[in-house]
């Protein structure tokens, strides 16, 4: 019976171990997908999952990729994860990699095509006219694609010429047009590997069999801050910020308002800077906007520079934000971008101004600003009085105890009052008339 014991506890042990071993010797692939224009947001996605790779400890990460391209900034940082990555990296182009995706599939390990796609064209263009951009860009663009090509074994001057269509190669592309691979070419000139149809089949060619599939997926909290950034979303954000701002100075101390704004202003500007698109300078001209518009409400008078100037900062901070631009260089920024920014930005502030003019009177009506306002007033009418001294000396004559320009001090009744004029000057002992009571000052003129 003993025996029999041991026995059936070694065959447990034995077959526990085949099943670890067997889950251990499983290669994980890491798969992560890029279907969009390369920006900020894209940048952000393939650091996040880089990161996860590197985590997980995969063997092998496969990029999925079909884009027109975008911004070479963006492009230039994920090129260098990618370069900078320990394990093998694949890329799937499933149709197109054309622009920023050819420098971004040209720094990937090994090219994989499905059939019908296209890798090149990568010249860069201004944003909106979709023109040639200077030559300093473009020399930029022909540098990074021809190190890339070199630091991978491919052919440095194909890379080049997917950007300078001046390049002629022979056999390969003539001067005067861009080059672009289709799949087959693209084999042809050992800028991929294989033509095939899904990841499973990168796989199989490489003789993987036993292995995990691993897909990437952005985290809720993520999936979140990408929703912030739908321009209809920041549009209402905007309108919130706003009349925040102006119930508050209309009705300082009530707290409310001022509170929805900053949260607003915390969930607006916030996604925008994790993803790369709001600058700290375009968040502190959101600040001193702020700051101009609370000077012309609280110390200068009137509606005038200073919160014209505010409120065009303000603005202008939240359409900014929206747009990758570089210090105000708008060279490589999509026209539709800024549309839709301005659009979000002039949508969310005539809301604001909307809901001011008609939303104001129905707020003061409400029980709950009730609770929170002051509405009696106090009139002089009814004894209320800010004059505690209840003799009268209207009428009553003194003399002027400083000199008044207008307010100053006068001598009336034995007794030193304050004391203001019309508008005149009026020397010091000089005779008096007191013609109005106005609280706890008395209105004079000088008898002639």
């Amino acid at each position: 019976m003993r025996y029999t014991i041991g026995f059936g506890i070694m065959l447990l042990l034995l077959f526990g171990r085949t099943i670890f071993a067997s889950t251990e010797d499983k290669q994980k692939v890491f798969v992560m997908k890029i279907d969009a224009e390369i920006d900020p947001r894209t940048n952000r996605y393939a650091d996040l999952a880089l990161q996860e790779a590197k985590d997980v400890e995969a063997d092998i990460v496969i990029l999925e990729l079909d884009t027109y391209g975008g911004a070479v900034n963006d492009a230039d940082d994920i090129r260098t994860r990618i370069l900078e990555f320990e394990k093998p990296v694949w890329v799937f182009i499933n149709k197109d990699a054309a622009s920023a995706g050819a420098l971004i599939s040209i720094a990937c390990d090994s090219i994989y095509m499905a059939p019908g796609s296209s890798i090149g064209a990568a010249t860069v263009v201004v944003g909106g006219t979709g023109e040639a951009a200077p030559d300093k860009y473009q020399s930029y663009m022909r540098s990074i694609m021809r190190s890339t090509a070199e630091a991978k074994g491919r052919n440095p001057k194909i890379a080049e010429a997917m950007v300078d269509q001046e390049i002629a190669i022979d056999s390969v592309t003539e001067a005067g047009k861009v080059l672009t691979f289709s799949t087959s070419e693209a084999i042809k000139y050992n800028f991929c590997e294989a033509q095939v149809s899904s990841v499973e089949d990168i796989l199989k060619r490489n003789g993987v069999e036993d292995y995990e599939i691993i897909k990437f997926e952005l985290s809720l909290s993520e999936r979140i801050i990408k929703m912030f950034l739908n321009p209809f979303v920041s549009g209402i954000l905007i309108l919130v910020i706003i009349g925040g701002i102006y119930f508050e100075l209309q009705t300082p101390g009530v707290g409310f308002p001022i509170l929805a704004s900053i949260i607003a202003a915390i969930l607006y500007f916030v996604p925008y800077y994790l993803n790369g698109l709001a600058a700290n300078w375009e968040i502190v001209i959101f600040f001193v906007g702020i700051l101009l518009l609370v000077l012309e409400v609280f110390v200068i008078p009137g509606f005038g520079i200073a919160g014209i100037a505010g409120l065009l900062l303000i603005v202008g901070s939240l359409i900014l934000v929206m747009v990758n631009n570089d210090m105000l260089d708008f060279s490589f920024v999509d026209a539709d971008e800024i549309t839709k920014a301005v659009a979000a930005a002039l949508t969310g502030l005539m809301a604001a101004v909307l809901l001011m003019f008609f939303g104001g009177v129905r707020l003061t009506q409400t029980e709950i600003f009730k609770r929170i306002s002051l509405e009696d007033t106090q009139q002089r009418s009814d004894g209320y009085t800010s004059n505690f001294d209840q003799h009268s000396y209207l009428g009553m004559t003194g003399t002027s105890y400083t000199v008044l320009r207008p307010s100053g001090k006068i001598m009336i009744d034995g007794e030193l009052k304050d004391a203001f004029t019309r508008g005149e000057y009026i020397g010091k002992d000089r005779p008096i008339e007191v013609i109005e009571e106005s609280g706890t000052s008395l209105k004079v003129k000088e008898i002639s």
